[in-house]
Parts: structure tokens; sequence; C-alpha cells
């Protein structure tokens, strides 16, 4: 079958039929098998292509918008209903009263999601990239990465306030913040040790209901990227500059996982991935993956673009009750992210008390 049938393209065919004379017996054709499902081309997953999801509403919708990039990509795959969402539930998601850090890390956002990859329950998945682990596990890679949405942190204020024009001149003395990031908080109280941070875990709708609780918090923190995302930026009390909340590493990206041996769905992953997201996603994760960063340590990484394909990477490290932060930045090549980051890695090591990292 040629490259053009499997896609679904239109062949010409000859619709004229010869008139078989009355004597001549029509010869019995052969048993035909079953057609076997579309592909996309050679040597590709079988149609539809099973996606694999967490469930919760931001994760649908960027999966949903990953695909929908996918489908406009290769119109060919809308056509032929091409892909199958395979909602899997994950640790993370579970177990919703302790802090990530006191039930396995972040890994617990992908482990089951790995799982169906590997058993090729799923041919590929979609992820929020500040929720994967730097070290993927043997036979899966990270096979695409979209454009980033805006990577900056945003503070809700209980009451909707708005009109502050510095990130915590909203907040009054001792007022209880909640967030479950380490990084958000140890930031927060370097800033303003007055104040008191408490636990709070759940998808964007669910903290946001939990904040407008009776006797919540008087305050909490989102990414802008999720608020955006499920339409509701109009929560943002003041988006939080750089300068005063470092993001995540890779926050407000989204990422594919696939499996190692599929290199003909990589390469279709690859054609719509964003290049200049890509690099700073490699910077943030060797930054990361360098530090040995888990959840119990705060680390903020940012990279932005600069002219001449270069990259500005910044980093952080610091104690979670904010009484040590070191921040710094280098600049480099975007072909030379994986080293830009080890190298900001190591800086900030040198920099950092060594219970830091215990």
């Amino acid at each position: 079958m040629s490259d053009a049938a499997a896609m679904g393209g239109a062949m010409n065919t000859d619709d004229t039929t010869a008139v078989r004379p009355p004597s001549i017996v029509r010869p019995v054709q052969p048993r035909r098998e079953p057609e076997a499902p579309p592909r996309v081309g050679r040597h590709a997953p079988a149609l539809p292509l099973q996606v694999g999801t967490r469930g919760s509403p931001l994760a649908l919708w960027q999966t949903r918008h990953f695909l929908a990039s996918m489908a406009e990509f290769c119109p060919a795959l809308r056509e032929m209903q091409g892909f199958e969402e395979q909602v899997i539930a994950t640790s993370g998601d579970q177990v919703l009263d302790r802090r990530l850090a006191e039930i396995g890390g972040k890994g617990l956002f992908a482990k089951e999601i790995h799982e169906a990859l590997l058993d090729r329950r799923v041919d590929f998945a979609v992820h929020s990239l500040k929720d994967l682990e730097t070290e993927l596990p043997p036979g899966i890679v990270l096979a695409c990465v979209m454009r980033r949405e805006d990577a900056r942190d945003a503070l809700v204020l209980a009451d909707n306030g708005t009109g502050c024009h510095q990130p915590w001149d909203c907040l009054p003395q001792g007022a209880r913040v909640a967030t479950a990031s380490v990084r958000r908080q140890s930031q927060l109280l370097h800033a303003r040790p007055d104040l008191q941070v408490e636990m709070i875990r759940g998808n964007v709708q669910s903290r946001l209901r939990k904040l407008r609780a009776e006797g919540g918090p008087f305050a909490t923190m989102l990414a802008l990227a999720g608020l955006r995302r499920m339409e509701l930026e109009h929560e943002a009390s003041l988006v939080i500059p750089p300068e005063a909340m470092l993001p995540a590493a890779c926050q407000g990206i989204v990422g594919i996982t696939a499996r190692a041996a599929d290199t003909h769905l990589q390469e279709l992953l690859k054609a719509i991935e964003d290049r200049e997201t890509r690099a700073m996603a490699t910077a943030e994760r060797a930054l990361l993956g360098a530090l040995d960063g888990s959840c119990r340590t705060p680390i903020g990484g940012h990279a932005v673009p600069l002219p001449g394909q270069r990259l500005r990477l910044t980093g952080l490290v610091a104690r979670a009750d904010g009484s040590f932060l070191a921040r710094r930045s280098l600049e480099g090549d975007m072909a030379d992210a994986v080293r830009l980051g080890t190298e900001l890695a190591d800086e900030l090591r040198a920099l950092a008390p060594a219970d830091i990292f215990c």
C-alpha cells in the first residue's frame, strides 16, 4: 500500500467495466482476509492511537488541545478518528491529604501512565511537563513538547481582591497562605517570614473551592497557565513576576511521552513540537536533574529565549522555611541547553548548605 493510500488520500481508479460474455464463467475470487485497522503510514501503530492522560479537567484540556494540534497537522487522523483517550488514575491524584514528598514525589503523577505505555495499553501520553520526573523509565522518551504558555505564578485571594501592585502587599500580617509547593513556600517565607503557610492539594477547581470555603486560607498560589487553560484567569488577583517568584522547571509546558522503540510515531510527534520550548525545557530539566531535585528540595528553574538562538537560564535553591535562598543566572546557546543547566546547577550547589539536598 502506498503512503498516500495509507494516509486515507484519494486514489485514481478506472470506473469502466468490461461486459463479460454470458458463456464465460466468472472465476472464483480467493477468500479475502479482514482488513487491518488503518495506519498513518508504513510501520506506524494501528489506528486509533491510544492516548494516555490523567483525568483532571486540566489534564483533559491539555490532551485534547494537543490532539487538535495533531489533527490539524495531519488531517487524515481526524478523518479516520485516529485517537482514543485512555484516562489513567495515578497515585498522585488519589492521595490528596499529604504532600507529594511524603508519598513518593512528583513521579507519582506518571507512574501508572508509564506502566500503560510499557504494557502497550497506550501509544503515547500527555503530561504537564513540570510534573514529569527528569529521569524517565528505560524504554520511554520525551518525544514532543508544545509551545509554552505563560510560566508565571498567580496569587489568588479568597475575597477576589485586586489592585495590589507589589506581590506581597496584598497579604496582611500573619495571613494564612495555602500551597503544597515547597518552591512557592520557600520564596514566600523568604520575602514574608510572618506569613503562615498551610498545605492544599487537588486540581485547580477544587483548590479554588477550598480557598473560598468557610474558615479557608486568605490566599493561595496557582500556575497562571492552568488558570488560562481552564478559562479562570479572572481568578488571579495578581500575576507574580519571576523576580519575586521563580517558576518551577517546565511550568506551562505540555510534554508527550512515547515508547523509545516507536520511532515512526516519534517522527510524527516531533513534527509539531516547538523547538524553542524544547530548548527551554532541556535546560530546565538538566538543571533540575543535576540538583537531584525532589519535592523535598525547593528548586526553581526558568529559561527565557534571547536573540541569536540563545537562552538565559535562572535557577534557585532554598530552604523550605525561607531561611536560605540562592538565585543565579547563566546565558548560553540553545544548542548547549544541557550544559547550561548542569553548569548552573553546579554553581547553585556550591552556594547552598549541604543539608538542603539531603
